[in-house]
């Protein structure tokens, strides 16, 4: 039993090491000496928990991925008779918070499609599928209702991930001095208001009467 504890340890802090060298310097630039290194082994003590430096990779970024099963968990809560002002600052939240406490997965999942893509679409399809799906699902059936405009519930669903991934370091580049909001909570009200602003649907762009809608309307 002290054996296979010492060795389940061993293997953590390997995984540990792994993820924050290889979010740091990716795939091709991090070798196993390295990791081994960082987590104190030696590198014949790393071969023996992993075959293969890709193995190690994948089990690195499985061990961020729990997150990800808590968030799918959550939006499985969400119906489609849920208002947007209800489940847009959920989403928004989610995806704020991936930013500002998760940045590990993010740059694994990065380091995956840039430097691994036989695999890797293969576990975006097993863990970020579920997720994309969940969000693209229910605006879809919110399109449906009227509650939100009708655009590509698919396009929405990567323009909200990709605006909250990319805001900050964009913003930068545009202005230098501008700053992106960096309090979660604030991010995620202006990031919902935004979206707000975009899916509600105006009294004008009505084709029918207000009367005869099946849901409440945004204003």
């Amino acid at each position: 039993m002290a054996i296979s504890s010492r060795n389940s340890e061993r293997a953590d802090k390997i995984v540990l090491a792994a993820t924050q060298l290889f979010s740091r310097q990716g795939y091709n630039g991090t070798s196993t000496r390295e990791i081994a290194r960082l987590a104190d082994v030696s590198e014949n003590t790393l071969f023996r928990h992993f075959e293969h430096k890709e193995d190690l990779f994948w089990a690195a970024l499985r061990s961020q991925t729990v997150w990800l099963e808590a968030c799918k968990d959550s939006l499985d809560e969400v119906t489609p008779l849920d208002a947007p002002e209800v489940v847009v600052p959920k989403i928004m939240g989610m995806l704020t918070d991936a930013v500002n406490f998760r940045p590990h997965l993010l740059r694994l999942v990065a380091v995956a499609f840039l430097e691994l893509p036989w695999k890797a679409e293969a576990y975006g399809q097993e863990q970020l599928g579920p997720v994309c799906a969940t969000i693209c699902n229910y605006l879809k059936a919110s399109m449906k209702s009227g509650r939100v405009r009708e655009l590509d519930p698919s396009m929405v669903t990567t323009a909200m991930m990709t605006l909250v991934l990319m805001h900050a370091g964009l913003s930068r580049m545009i202005n230098s001095e501008h700053r992106a909001c960096i309090d979660n909570r604030q991010a995620t009200r202006a990031y919902t208001k935004f979206w707000l602003d975009i899916l509600a649907p105006r009294l004008a762009a009505f084709a029918r009467p207000i009367a005869t809608m099946s849901g409440p309307a945004l204003v």
